[in-house]
């Protein structure tokens, strides 16, 4: 096992309790960190003017790579969203949310285990959008409407939905070098071609040659709403998904709803320069404190990172020491109990409590 500097970004709202448990975990596996602890979010936009600092960025392109708990985008400052920043900042051009079935969790189907590999940086998550009723959007309003022969509603407000080349061929190409190292067999590349014929059509055709280019792995392609359906009836039949910003984010809370929820729903942001791996849920300031949210899809975000990093058998026992909490039963928070309410739940630094002492358990 080595030692590794890693950025820890605890977050706010319930993050820095999450984060916590999810560090004794990691710890507890043997591998050595060096934690950056680097703040970001809501608590520090008093004294920096921003959610986001530079030394924050500065901290991860030095480590290369950070845990990060979940941040609240400040309401009504101008900041579009932390998340999305520092994926821009840091050019982390794919998102990967595994969506695996744990025995013992709210699982609508057995034996759930497929990968969603989201573009990042384009699709209509570049953020390029024009205010109803202003001067630009207006003019953009006429122009489109001249070039396209389309009418479009003066009172309308405008997104871009850009698709480049460049952005589809690196995103597809990970898909593909993801399933080879991860023993996955197949790419399923996920759009709306038929009606989006030069957005999505150009994602599918650049998809369909870079598979020409890895004849190892199985490639089909299907529409984004077939493709929700298909999920729900027949998820086995499907490995690694690759999508587009958009399509991405709806499936993997799909995925998440498939799996028992949120709590176990785990998330890497990877791109040439670095990676940041996160729960995909929010902040929930309400449980703020309160020592009941679940910390698992940061633990196994943690999962994610340990195999980043070359630690492999250490990822495999932190999974499994994870997965038997979850079989057992005992240890586990409020949402992965059969009910709500159920007073034998136990609160998020229990649930680590019982992770370590089943690793201890292995050693």
């Amino acid at each position: 096992m080595g030692r590794h500097a890693v950025t820890l970004i605890p977050g706010d709202g319930v993050g820095p309790e999450i984060c916590e448990a999810s560090v004794r975990v990691l710890e507890a596996t043997g591998v050595q960190f060096d934690w950056d602890v680097q703040q970001a979010g809501e608590n520090v936009m008093e004294r920096y003017g921003t959610p986001l600092p530079e030394h924050v960025l500065d901290s991860i392109r030095r480590t290369q790579v950070a845990l990060k708990g979940p941040i609240t985008t400040p309401v009504g400052t101008g900041f579009r969203s932390v998340n999305v920043a520092l994926r821009q900042e840091l050019e982390l051009y794919a998102c990967v949310r595994p969506v695996k079935a744990y025995a013992g969790a709210r699982n609508l189907r057995e034996g759930l285990d497929f990968v969603i590999v989201r573009e990042n940086s384009e699709d209509i998550y570049a953020g390029i959008e024009f205010e109803k009723g202003t001067a630009d959007c207006e003019r953009l309003i006429q122009e489109i409407s001249t070039l396209s022969r389309k009418r479009i509603r003066p009172d309308s407000g405008l997104s871009i939905k850009p698709i480049s080349v460049s952005g589809s061929e690196r995103i597809v190409q990970f898909a593909f070098d993801y399933a080879r190292e991860n023993g996955r067999k197949k790419v399923t590349l996920v759009h709306k071609a038929n009606i989006m014929k030069h957005t999505d059509g150009l994602f599918l055709a650049v998809g369909r040659e870079v598979a020409t280019r890895n004849p190892d792995v199985a490639f089909e392609d299907r529409i984004v709403d077939n493709m929700c359906m298909q999920l729900v009836l027949r998820p086995s039949e499907y490995d690694v998904l690759c999508c587009p910003n958009l399509y991405g984010d709806i499936i993997s809370d799909l995925g998440a709803g498939m799996i028992g929820g949120l709590g176990l729903a785990p998330g890497a942001n990877i791109g040439t320069n670095g990676a940041v791996f996160e729960a995909t849920h929010g902040s929930a300031p309400k449980y703020a404190g309160k020592n009941r949210v679940n910390p698992m899809a940061v633990m196994l975000s943690g999962v994610l990172m340990l195999r980043h990093l070359g630690e492999i058998p250490a990822a495999d026992s932190l999974e499994s020491a994870i997965a038997a909490v979850i079989e057992d039963g005992s240890a586990v928070t409020y949402d992965l109990k059969p009910s709500r309410d159920d007073p034998g739940a136990v609160g998020t630094s229990e649930v680590a409590d019982a992770v370590v002492d089943r690793l201890k358990a292995r050693d």
